[in-house]
């Protein structure tokens, strides 16, 4: 039960969502959890400042999962959310926060797990 919050300064047309889309289901793995359950998220056009200053490309990423994962499992992951901005949005990697929330309470179709 993974969802990832993107919040991206750029503007992005809807081919390029679902292609981060997908390669966010495609990197999810590195969390032992699969684009079955994901729910993605993506703000573009968001305003975002590091030190004071305003980011033209940053990116804040915020992913959430039921139970948790290792620190060198969300490692991994924060290094394949990088490479996604970089290689699709040319968005650097030191213009990137990525926050990991494990949730022991989450519901879903009536119910919780």
């Amino acid at each position: 039960m993974p969802f990832i919050d993107l919040k991206i300064t750029v503007p992005v047309d809807e081919k390029i969502k679902e292609e981060l889309k997908s390669d966010l289901g495609l990197a999810i793995t590195a969390l032992h959890k699969t684009e079955t359950y994901l729910m993605v998220g993506i703000d573009d056009n968001y305003d975002l400042w590091l030190g004071g200053t305003r980011l033209d490309k940053g990116a804040y990423v915020s992913v959430s999962l039921y139970g948790s994962a290792s620190s060198s499992d969300y490692d991994t992951m924060t290094g394949k959310i990088c490479d996604i901005l970089e290689s699709r949005l040319s968005i650097p990697g030191d213009k990137v926060y990525v926050t990991y929330r494990g949730v022991n309470d989450w519901g879903w179709n009536g119910r919780n797990f």
